[in-house]
């Protein structure tokens, strides 16, 4: 069991944060963003950026490559919806993607937004870290969360019209 701090400061114990979620044990702040059969994507638990989504598979699994064709397709087509959906409702201008395989729960691609603010930190990949943490212990407040709900809210709202 791991134990989890989420972005309101709760903490959780789980064995695997993605299976948590996806399984509806844990609810993300907002709810679901989109699901499909094999992906559920959500704000981030952790870190309360609006914007930051995580697109996490259904399926317990680490790498890539073990993706099947259905799921690769699912991926990269959920992954371009929502990115669309990113600039047009919240004016996200750039996005980082991260996916890693040594992380201790299964399969996820984080979507970091880029805004002005974190330009203090840096410009390159190595300024995510501390704005990350930036957002834990600074953007917690009620104003900010209120924020971060609006925008999953818009998303969702874009992400399901889109999907009619």
């Amino acid at each position: 069991m791991r134990k989890i701090t989420l972005s309101n400061g709760e903490t959780v114990e789980v064995e695997c944060l993605s299976c948590a979620i996806t399984s509806g044990l844990i609810e993300p702040d907002g709810g679901v963003v989109i699901e499909t059969d094999y992906f559920h994507a959500h704000q981030d638990v952790a870190y309360p950026i609006k914007g930051l989504i995580i697109l996490a598979s259904k399926r317990h699994i680490k790498c890539f490559d073990e993706l099947n064709d259905e799921e690769k397709m699912d991926y990269i087509n959920l992954l371009s919806k929502i990115r669309k959906a990113q600039r047009d409702v919240l004016g996200i201008e750039y996005v980082y993607y991260f996916y890693n395989e040594d992380t201790t729960h299964h399969f996820h691609t984080w979507m970091v937004p880029r805004y002005e603010w974190m330009y203090d930190f840096g410009r390159s990949v190595e300024s995510v870290r501390p704005v990350l943490l930036h957002a834990r212990n600074e953007m917690n407040n009620k104003e900010d969360m209120q924020e971060m709900i609006w925008a999953i809210k818009a998303l969702t709202k874009e992400l399901i019209g889109n999907n009619k």
